[in-house]
Order: C-alpha cells, then structure tokens, then sequence
C-alpha cells in the first residue's frame, strides 16, 4: 500500500496521445482505491478509462504526474507492481484449443510455478470460480461467461493485491454478466481490491463501493452510489398509467406536489415524480389519483439511477463547477 494505505494512488496524471483529439488521454487524473474495495471508473468512450487502466498496471508510461499501486511506483517499481496485480482486458486472453485446466497451468508456469504447483492452482481456481467439470474440455466449447470466468481465474495464477477489470462483460448475455458478478464478489470477499471500468451502469452499482466518472481526461465526480446518485435529487416516484388522457391530467395535478422537474414518457404512459419526504408525498400522490377515480397501473417508490448521473453530467458537459473532480465525502 502507498504511505496513504491507499491500495491505487493517482495525482495529477497527464498522457496525450500524438495526433489524438482534444481531450484523449488523461489531464490531470486523480484517484484513490482503498484497499479490498471496489472501484467503478465508469465514462462515455474517450473519456481516458482503458488509458487509466493501462497506466496503473504499467502497460503505459504517463506523461506526468504520480502513480503507486500497491505501494509501489509505476515508473520506478514496475516489476514490483506487476508481480502484485491481475489485468483481465477487454477480450478474452485464454487459448480455445487448450482446454481450461491446460489454460491455467499455462499461466501458471508463465508465472514461475513448478509443474506440480501450477496444477494444483489450475485445480484450486477452476474449483473456485464454479468450472471444475467443464476444467478438461477446450474453451472452445465455453459460453461467454464461462469463458469470462476462466480468464479471470487466469488473472488470480499469481494471488494479486489488486485487480484490473476493463469492462469484463461486454457482450455477454445477462445470464454471463451475472456469474461474472458473482466471481467478483468472491474476490472481493477474499480482500482482493477490484478496479473495475465499465459501460454498464447498473455493473457499477451492483458491485462497486466507490464509483469515479470520468470525462476529459479527468475524474468529475467521486463517491459512493448512493452519494452519486443524490447529486439527481432524492427519491422518486414513477406512475404508470392507463391512457393519454389520464397521464396529461395527472402531470397537470401531481406536478405541484414535486420537488422538481417531472420527467414524462408518452409512449409507455409513464411520469417520474422527484419527491423530498417520500412517505407524505407518496400519500399525497396516491390521495390524488383517488380523487379523480384512476387506479394507476402501477406506482413505484426508487432511488435514482447511475443511467440518470451518467446523462445528467453529460448533459451538462461533465464539469463541475469548480472545473475540477468533485469528491462527495
């Protein structure tokens, strides 16, 4: 860990691509992991998340600023740094034709195990991670998250501190996202600290502790996912209802009851109400609609989502008002 106990310390981190566009790569990128914890880096495409990634797991040197990743340096300590973390990128990085145990005992002696000690670990793994009858047949024949799963075994050969996820589900079906999810959560569990980018918001709020947006190079927003999600506005009420009729009457009596903008969707008959105290509003809504004799077909009491963070900072062009990265203690 860095003289912070910090599991990923990054300040002040600039990378420029020659003859990218303006704003590719990181200006003045900041973060901090905590360790056995998971970090979300969530951010539209060209935000500078794979170049993070790629930086912090010494696969790309910065033009400036300071790195440490399990204590150690990135520059000064890389092999340091790289005998202590796992990167499981984008694609998949395991060979169809060998089998799964095959491919884990490839890695295992990639990574200097005896024979006997890297079977033994390819054994402990496809246990682990729920594919021990399917260890002796080519990955060939794996689903997407089977084979997700095998390659985030592949990533554990070596026992890492800290584990890079560079949207580990991207095209896989929700059955695969799901046991993929439930790997993480395992290591985790184990006090392996994940840092995880993803497009998938809900990913995001299903498994991180912390979540950093991202934009222009740099972090624009930081905290929990409850504390992201507050920046919205608090709770809301979602009302869906039976026609045209009765929606445009209910946006015209249940909108002064809101604490904000109320969103509405004409094509699913649907009104989201932002609402403070949500028990008295919630009876307040309902003794509304009774009033006029409608009986919603459905009503629904939630907290705001990543899906709306993510669209209202980019709606606002992803800055803060101090044009700096916003840490919500």
């Amino acid at each position: 860990m860095d003289r912070t106990g910090s599991a990923i310390a990054a300040h002040g981190v600039h990378k420029r691509y020659r003859g990218g566009a303006e704003g590719a790569g990181l200006c003045g990128f900041d973060l901090r992991v905590e360790p056995g914890s998971v970090c979300g880096l969530l951010g539209p495409n060209g935000a500078g998340k794979t170049t993070a990634v790629r930086i912090l797991s010494t696969l790309l040197a910065p033009d400036a600023g300071e790195v440490r990743v399990a204590g150690y340096d990135v520059l000064r300590q890389a092999a340091q740094v790289r005998r202590r973390i796992g990167l499981v990128g984008q694609s998949a990085a395991v060979d169809e034709i060998l089998t799964g145990r095959q491919n884990l005992e490839l890695f295992g002696r990639l990574h200097h195990l005896g024979a006997a000690q890297a079977r033994r670990r390819a054994d402990e793994l496809l246990e682990r991670f729920s594919l021990p009858r399917t260890g002796r047949t080519p990955v060939g024949s794996y689903s997407g998250g089977m084979r997700r799963r095998l390659d985030l075994a592949a990533s554990l050969i070596a026992e890492p501190a800290v584990l890079f996820l560079d949207e580990p589900t991207t095209g896989l079906d929700p059955q695969g996202r799901q046991e993929v999810w439930a790997s993480i959560r395992g290591l985790v569990a184990t006090g392996t600290t994940v840092l995880l980018t993803t497009q998938y918001l809900e990913e995001a709020d299903q498994l991180a502790d912390r979540i950093a947006m991202l934009a222009h190079g740099g972090v624009v927003l930081e905290g929990t996912p409850e504390q992201v999600k507050s920046m919205v506005g608090d709770d809301r009420i979602d009302i869906v209802l039976n026609s045209d009729t009765e929606l445009t009457w209910a946006v015209e009596a249940i909108g002064p009851l809101s604490a904000g903008q109320v969103e509405v969707d004409t094509a699913d008959l649907r009104m989201s109400v932002p609402v403070v105290a949500k028990t008295q509003a919630l009876m307040r809504i309902a003794g509304t609609l009774s009033e006029r004799g409608i009986d919603p077909v459905d009503v629904t009491l939630r907290r705001p989502t990543l899906d709306e963070v993510f669209l209202r900072l980019d709606s606002a062009g992803w800055t803060t008002d101090a044009g700096r990265s916003e840490v919500i203690a």
